[in-house]
């Protein structure tokens, strides 16, 4: 998923190509699934993987924050922050790993890139932004993607109501962070609203939260899902975004499905069926369609903005 602008001054002395830099994030982001199915397949919940990640992730952020002296949020932007860490942490991280465990990785995956078209939605009914053909293209190709999904199963992947729940709900709680994005992601670099959020998000999980004993496994897969999946592959895409437009990042970072399934498919045998092939198909292009460059008579595109993932 793509991330907010930051400043291009602070990331020059990057020398990896930014095409490389958005790939190698979509890269990441296709390993949260399979980190959390190793996680959860020794012995931790989903809402306890959820809360480390959180954990982990705000424990970097707030390192690389201190590190380079980066401005926090206060004031009214710390509370809009701390709803923005309950909703777009708490909740996206907990329906997500949820997802993973009722669906599948691959599955899971698919499923968060129905964002774009609740993004289209939020922009109609809250930001009043034109809705024409394009975004209600996007919305029929995601619903009729999901239809084809709950009906298509496949070899190793469960499709049920709860699989489709979670994964809609993650898609659902990840669009809501561009209303945070429109505000904030332009006013602060993203390692120090992250440094707040996160933990944020790790209280709002705390409650939910039933801890385990963790093996070395379950300790390297939460590991890396905080490291890679999440703030190395967050930094990534901010890398790229500093130098691509927004739609070339939207459209290379709609990779991360595509290495989802196939990463499951190798190490799982989750092999979707031939009507949820179709329907991931429709999923994704109506991403692509919503990332798509506008006419000069059409207002800027939103959705392709959308901030930081996972």
């Amino acid at each position: 998923m793509t991330l907010p602008t930051v400043p291009r001054s602070s990331l020059a002395h990057f020398a990896l190509p930014a095409t490389v830099c958005v790939v190698l994030a979509a890269c990441l982001w296709g390993l949260l699934g399979i980190f959390g199915k190793y996680a959860q397949g020794a012995g931790i919940s989903p809402l306890e993987v959820a809360f480390w990640r959180a954990v982990l992730g705000g424990v970097l952020f707030g390192l690389h924050a201190g590190v380079t002296r980066q401005t926090v949020p206060r004031g009214r932007d710390l509370l809009w922050t701390g709803l923005f860490g309950i909703v777009g942490v708490s909740l996206f991280y907990a329906a997500y790993q949820l997802a993973v465990q009722a669906a599948g990785a691959s599955l899971a995956s698919v499923l968060l890139y129905t964002a774009p078209a609740f993004v289209a939605l939020w922009g109609w009914l809250l930001l009043r932004e034109p809705t024409g053909l394009r975004e209600l293209g996007a919305v029929a190709l995601t619903l009729g993607g999901i239809a084809l999904i709950s009906l298509g199963g496949g070899e190793n992947i469960q499709v049920t109501p709860a699989a489709l729940t979670w994964g809609l709900l993650s898609g659902f709680s990840y669009s809501l962070s561009y209303l945070y994005g429109k505000l904030f992601f332009g006013r602060y670099s993203s390692a120090a609203l992250y440094a707040v959020a996160l933990p944020i998000g790790a209280l709002g999980l705390l409650p939910l939260t039933d801890f385990s004993p963790k093996s070395l496994v379950a300790w390297a897969a939460l590991g890396g899902i905080a490291l890679l999946s999440t703030y190395l592959a967050y930094l990534l895409y901010s890398m790229g975004l500093a130098r691509l437009s927004a739609t070339q990042t939207s459209v290379i970072a709609s990779l991360e499905p595509v290495i989802a399934s196939l990463l499951a498919l190798a190490l799982f045998g989750e092999k979707p069926g031939l009507l949820a092939l179709l329907g991931a198909g429709l999923v994704l292009g109506a991403t692509l369609l919503l990332s798509a460059p506008k006419g000069p008579r059409e207002l800027p595109q939103t959705s392709s903005q959308m901030p930081g993932k996972k």
